[in-house]
């Protein structure tokens, strides 16, 4: 029988070190798995993790790096003040996908009409987007004592009809010969999310990712709410005594985290995506959930962690190409990194303890 006990003061060090010990054995999963596969595990781990960044055409998976790190980042910021306090939202995927919708289907309004004032309106359409798909969840556990991680889930598939729906009907393009999908926002120029500088990868949605981070830091590490936020996290019924409220906490997280990966999904589909089609969302939504956890909640190991994440998702395209390794290995590998992630946490908050009738 093996027994979990809780250790009075879990290791400092050991809570810094687990995301290394768990990208470490990352990689050995990895190459065990791709070992299975057929394929040449070292070869398979230097592709992912190496070509990209040293490799014969780093240069431009380097500027791609800041295209992918970005969107995680912003949702995974939002997220993390939520888990903070003990409000899990799970369906961020969503409000990415809301996000995108609302923000394209402002600047699809307006076409072909040029306006200083179509991006900020797009920023604002696509922020709100996002926040309105967080506060059902929020709303039905304030009113109805739901959980917030069920129906934010299942709203993700709501999401994906309206996606689909919009990309085949609304905002598909008259001009687009019968193929659904939205006109190219990188062809309108009013609307486009073009790079800040050649050839970096560096757009709007970056730079908010940036502002999130150092809004995050700020509001967790230096204000009142910040602690407040903490604290209901940590000790409920405590929060509670010092007069934090419950229900306006459970608004303000999921609304935070549903108004940020809006924001992502309108950057995203005004700059590297282009459009809305019915396969536009890429699951940063998720992933999101393993860069909030493997950044230990924290602000600035969020935007390692998105880095980190982001060259997976590249080096994983990379040994799709190359080595022909089956997208679903790619997804399970990235997988691995929160199974083990989580494992070594436990390890770090209790002990185990082996013997029969253990108290």
């Amino acid at each position: 029988m093996i027994t979990l006990i809780k250790r009075p003061t879990p290791s400092r060090f050991w809570s810094f070190t687990t995301p290394v010990l768990a990208v470490i054995a990352t990689m050995i999963a990895g190459g065990v798995l791709f070992s299975i596969l057929g394929k040449d595990p070292v070869q398979a781990i230097k592709v992912i993790f190496w070509d990209p960044l040293l490799g014969p055409n780093a240069a431009y998976f380097r500027g791609q790096l800041l295209v992918k790190a970005g969107p995680l980042i912003l949702i995974a910021a939002g997220l993390a003040v939520g888990f903070r306090a003990g409000i899990w939202n799970i369906g961020a995927e969503g409000q990415y996908i809301m996000g995108a919708l609302a923000g394209a289907s402002v600047a699809l309004a307006a076409y072909p009409a040029e306006s200083h004032w179509l991006f900020p309106a797009m920023v604002v359409a696509g922020a709100l987007g996002g926040w309105i798909w967080g506060m059902i969840p929020a709303v039905l556990k304030v009113l109805f004592g739901t959980s917030e991680i069920l129906v934010s889930l299942m709203l993700v598939y709501v999401a994906q009809n309206f996606l689909a729906w919009a990309a085949f009907g609304p905002l598909k393009n008259p001009e687009g010969y019968g193929f659904p999908g939205s006109r190219n926002l990188q062809q309108y120029p009013s609307a486009h999310n073009p790079e800040l500088f050649a050839g970096t990868g560096m757009h709007w949605g970056v730079v908010a990712a940036l502002i999130a981070v150092i809004a995050t830091y700020v509001l967790m590490q230096r204000h009142i709410a910040g602690f407040r936020i903490r604290v209901a996290g940590e000790a409920p019924r405590a929060a509670r005594f010092a007069g934090v409220l419950p229900a306006n906490l459970v608004m303000f997280c999921l609304g935070l985290s549903g108004a940020l990966a809006g924001l992502a999904g309108m950057f995203e589909v005004s700059g590297p995506s282009g459009q809305i089609t019915d396969s536009f969302n890429a699951g940063y939504g998720f992933t999101a959930i393993i860069v909030a956890f493997l950044g230990r909640l924290n602000a600035i190991g969020i935007l390692l962690a998105g880095l980190l994440m982001a060259l997976t998702y590249i080096g994983g395209d990379m040994a799709q190409l190359m080595l022909g390794l089956p997208t679903a290995a790619i997804q399970v590998f990235q997988g691995m990194l929160l199974f083990f992630l989580l494992g070594f946490d436990l390890l770090t908050h209790y002990r185990l303890r082996l013997g029969k009738g253990s108290k």
